[in-house]
């Protein structure tokens, strides 16, 4: 080897060490960004009145109370709350594994007519906007008079395509050999789909559930209008009631805000840190075949 081609086999390591430093310096910059909120309405729920409206702004609070807390429970019903966001957050997602989990392996394993043209149905309903369906959706539950109840609730988002797409394409990494080799042992379809199966795609049912749980969790728009009662309100629709409330301001201020916005973000992150080992290799895999 010349020293020539020496220099240029060592040239693409040299400029792979120099960029580290930046890409390190670049995700730790969008790191902060992105942190900087959360963290922010974490100290100011621990917040007294005086640092909320100091100028300038004060970060570390001067003074911890958990008054803004004690206040939020004084003034809402936030056990009455959690337990309604919490059911219908744990019904979508229960229901969202097991629905999109059969139909995307019924897509990925099973030979049936018309298999191809429901999965460009699937791929359709996906570019379909969200808030286009409301509409369509209350009228469908307000017919079937499961306004202001908890069918009402789930029903709407028990199954998404999201959910039959992510299954479909985890599916379809488990070898067709392996299955077969069950049948032949004399295995039906629901023994392979739930004990063979369903064990070898736990990264894809962990991003499947985060996905879902957060986005039932902070569901605002659906709740907001299919409930008119307010034992049926969910911890969004609470809170954002309550920030319009005109009577905000004398009974705690901003800083209940922040108290009853931490409260709503923790199960999530609980939620996260629970499958996040799972849902990293779940992302990482995705649609790899």
């Amino acid at each position: 080897m010349t020293a020539e081609t020496a220099v240029k086999a060592h040239r693409p390591r040299r400029t792979g060490r120099a960029r580290k430093p930046l890409l390190y310096t670049v995700a730790s910059l969008g790191l902060l960004v992105m942190a900087t909120p959360f963290l922010w309405m974490a100290l100011s729920a621990f917040k007294t009145r005086q640092d909320l409206t100091a100028s300038p702004p004060v970060w570390i609070p001067t003074h911890w109370t958990l008054d803004n807390f004690a206040a939020l429970l004084d003034q809402l019903d936030m056990p009455r709350y959690f337990l309604n966001s919490a059911i219908v957050a744990v019904l979508v997602t229960v229901s969202n594994l097991v629905f999109c989990s059969m139909l995307g392996y019924a897509l990925a394993k099973l030979d049936f007519t018309g298999r191809s043209k429901v999965f460009g149905l699937v791929l359709a309903a996906l570019m379909v906007p969200g808030n286009l369906m409301i509409l369509p959706l209350y009228v469908l539950m307000n017919g079937m008079g499961l306004i202001d109840t908890y069918a009402g609730l789930v029903l709407p988002f028990a199954a998404g395509a999201f959910g039959v797409f992510l299954m479909r394409q985890f599916m379809l990494q488990v070898p067709d050999e392996l299955l077969e080799a069950a049948r032949l042992d004399g295995a039906g379809e629901w023994y392979i789909f739930w004990r063979i199966v369903m064990p070898l795609v736990k990264p894809a049912l962990a991003t499947l559930t985060i996905f879902t749980f957060l986005g039932s969790w902070n569901n605002f728009i659906w709740p907001l209008i299919a409930t008119n009662d307010p034992d049926k309100y969910t911890l969004p629709v609470a809170l954002a009631t309550f920030a319009n409330d005109p009577n905000r301001t004398v009974a705690g201020g901003n800083g209940m805000l922040m108290a009853g916005s931490l409260l709503v973000v923790l199960p999530v992150l609980f939620v996260f840190a629970v499958l996040q080992r799972h849902f990293t290799q779940g992302v990482a895999t995705a649609g790899l075949k």
